[in-house]
């Protein structure tokens, strides 16, 4: 299988371990690995912005703000078949198992090589975006709330 591009780089927004040093250097790719730290909402976006691509892979979320985040910026997304995420990101993600590389290697490649597949995603994502505004959120709430209050003796309002 080919490898990604040597002008990819993988950027955490995490801190940097010397576990983590030590690893990347043994797999040949320290250098293009960048560790960010905490960074600002204003330099998120900016890191969105300038990806070819959010790798979301997780082993549990509760729900998946960066896959989100990263719809609403234009950038197509790889994340995990397990827990919240499959449901976040619909149709609009690769989704891949969590525990194994090289499923996660195999979709980056294929974000990384298939130009119609990451226009495609980055359609749906933008697309699916619309769901997770507060005005969604809302109706879903009052729809929750109406199917309660159908089923319940107690009358729930909202105002």
């Amino acid at each position: 299988a080919a490898a990604l591009p040597a002008s990819v780089q993988l950027v955490f927004t995490g801190e940097e371990t010397e576990i983590l040093r030590q690893q990347a250097r043994s797999l040949g790719v320290g250098d293009r690995i960048v560790f960010t730290g905490r960074v600002s909402e204003e330099t998120l976006a900016k890191i969105y912005r300038g990806a070819s691509c959010l790798c979301f892979v997780s082993l549990y979320e509760g729900f998946g703000l960066p896959i989100v985040e990263a719809f609403a910026s234009g950038i197509p997304v790889i994340t995990s078949n397990v827990t919240s995420m499959p449901e976040i990101a619909g149709d609009a993600a690769l989704l891949v198992d969590p525990t194994d590389i090289g499923e996660i290697a195999g979709a980056l490649r294929r974000i990384q090589g298939d130009s119609g597949l990451r226009a495609e995603l980055v359609a749906r994502g933008m697309a699916r975006v619309g769901n997770f505004t507060w005005d969604a959120v809302v109706d879903r709430v009052k729809a929750a709330i109406a199917a309660v209050d159908n089923n319940q003796t107690h009358r729930l309002h909202w105002s």
